[in-house]
């Protein structure tokens, strides 16, 4: 595109403002406004430059800030949204149809729904990182597209200006004084003891003090793309783990995001306050819900997989030790940290039933079912058997003429028994549950149930973060930046010699207008200078940091 050539000679690139040399209006709605944009000193940027290749249309669409606020939302409405039922760390569950039914069974369509776009695990699912990504590139774009025009129109910004660049700025006075020289020579002076950065030229005047504060927004921008960057690199194998695993008592098995390392839960220990030992502390409490944990933890050995294996096979472990898992003292082994974080009491793991004669009340034996992993076929002796034709863990009456379970957790378990006996050789089928026994037709034989074993579940958090410095690297940059945007402001004051012993005096700031003008009022009063005024109403004074546009 064509470039712009200004009236004092210099050339400016195309969408040029303000004159880098000058600062003349170069454009009609600069000529035509009464106070010049200066938030970045009306330099030439990308995104409003080029707009012809698919670069040019991408660079565009994420440097506008309509679409960084948008994605910004998208961010926070997701966040919002994932908050709406419990996230998977927190579901006593270990596979993804236990997570499935478990949502669906508290929260219905809407718990199914929320499971099948991935909101049970938000912050590791592919869109949420998409979204992260495309927030790390609109900062980073709409930096870049600001930040070096900004730069270069600061660093090689000129001493004098011309006055229709000093009658545009929102603080301008303009005025004859008795003598041009000694104004000139005192206003120098008192604005380098003012601690201002002083540059004389030709007649003018430019002091400037805080220009490291027009890098602030930029500094915290910097900040977030590390922070999200971190976040990012949880997506990774090896940099980031945080896994939940419920773990009954006896049970052995792999620990999910640590590959090779295998945890027994040897026992779950649980200690509640007692009126004797709590004194009045608990006592209220006490009478009110009955039990308050005092302690708990679990006892586990830890092993690791000598050869490699199927993935989840507990064969060939090497013990590496034991450790009493309780809250806020975790298990920690080659950076991964095992946290004892909730617990379930009292889960049925196995249950006995006997085999009687209906008519004499005669027993054929008993047998047990364990719960988890259950036997198909039971010899009782005698000739007798009982097979398990089929078990619902979890079960939820019937459904299209089939009996159906919830879940595969072993709440509320219901067997179909086919009894096999000398007097039945052809075999009798029952339908057993907790509370209800059907049969197809009139039995000689019966199972009854005789007696339920229990176990306690531990719920551990596994935790493993190798971006947590860089996390918290970006979190400083970060603070730096508002810091150093919040707590100071970039003041320049140009005064220049005009024509007839008249003295021209312009100033700029990004914010702070008061402060600025009371050092403008120090410099005036010593020097003798026109005097000035704020053009701007001060119902909308409002500051207009430079790049803080997110």
């Amino acid at each position: 595109m064509s470039e712009i050539k200004c009236q004092c000679g210099h050339t400016n690139p195309f969408g040029t403002v303000l004159c880098e040399k000058c600062g003349r209006p170069q454009t009609e709605a600069a000529k035509e406004s009464t106070l010049v944009d200066m938030r970045y000193e009306g330099s030439a940027r990308r995104s409003q430059t080029y707009n012809k290749s698919i670069i040019d249309r991408i660079w565009n669409f994420f440097s506008s800030v309509k679409i960084g606020i948008s994605i910004i939302v998208a961010v926070l409405a997701t966040s919002a949204i994932g908050t709406m039922f419990p996230q998977k760390m927190y579901v006593a569950a270990s596979t993804d149809a236990e997570y499935l039914a478990y949502y669906e069974r508290l929260y219905g369509f809407a718990g199914t729904l929320y499971y099948k776009l991935g909101f049970y695990d938000m912050y590791s699912s592919w869109w949420f990182k998409i979204l992260i990504g495309m927030l790390c590139t609109s900062i980073i774009i709409a930096s870049i597209d600001r930040v070096i025009p900004l730069y270069k129109s600061l660093k090689l910004q000129k001493t004098k200006r011309h006055p229709s660049f000093m009658k545009r700025q929102r603080v301008y006075g303009v005025g004859k004084v008795s003598d041009v020289d000694d104004s000139f020579e005192k206003a120098e002076n008192k604005l380098k003891e003012l601690k201002y950065k002083v540059k004389v030229e030709d007649g003018a005047i430019l002091a400037e003090k805080n220009r490291f504060a027009r890098w602030g927004p930029y500094v915290n921008h910097t900040g977030l793309i590390i922070f999200f960057f971190g976040i990012l690199l949880h997506g990774i194998p090896g940099f980031y783990v945080d896994e939940t695993m419920w773990l009954r008592e006896g049970e052995t098995r792999s620990i999910p995001g640590a590959p090779g390392y295998y945890l027994k839960n040897n026992k779950f220990i649980i200690e509640n306050y007692t009126k004797e030992d709590s004194g009045q502390v608990f006592e209220t409490a006490l009478d009110r819900v009955g039990m308050i944990a005092k302690n708990y933890q679990t006892d586990v050995s830890l092993y690791k997989k000598e050869t490699d294996g199927l993935p989840g096979q507990s064969e060939n472990l090497e013990f590496q030790k034991d450790y009493s898992i309780i809250v806020n003292k975790p298990l920690t082994f080659d950076g991964y940290s095992v946290f004892q974080m909730d617990y379930r009491l009292d889960e049925l793991s196995a249950m006995t039933f006997q085999l009687t004669e209906k008519a004499t009340e005669k027993s054929l034996g008993e047998f047990t079912v364990d719960l988890v992993t259950p036997e198909r076929i039971y010899d009782l002796g005698n000739g007798a058997t009982v097979e398990l034709k089929n078990y619902f863990p979890d079960y939820n009456g019937v459904e299209d003429g089939v009996p159906v379970s919830k879940s595969p957790i072993p709440n509320n378990p219901a067997f179909i028994f086919k009894m096999t006996t000398p007097a039945k050789t052809d075999g009798e089928m029952s339908f057993v549950a907790i509370r209800q026994t059907l049969e197809t037709e009139v039995n000689e034989y019966k199972v009854n149930f005789v007696s339920a074993e229990t176990r306690d579940i531990s719920g551990l958090t596994i935790r493993k973060d190798k971006t947590l410095y860089i996390l918290i690297l970006g979190g400083i940059i970060f603070m730096i930046g508002v810091t150093q945007g919040a707590y100071w402001n970039h003041r320049r004051i140009w005064v220049q010699k005009g024509e007839d012993d008249e003295m021209l005096i312009a100033a700029h700031t990004n914010k702070n207008w008061f402060y600025l003008k009371k050092e403008i009022d120090i410099v005036k009063d010593y020097a003798n200078l026109p005097i000035y005024e704020d053009r701007e109403d001060s119902d909308s004074q409002l500051d207009d940091q430079e790049g803080d546009f997110k």
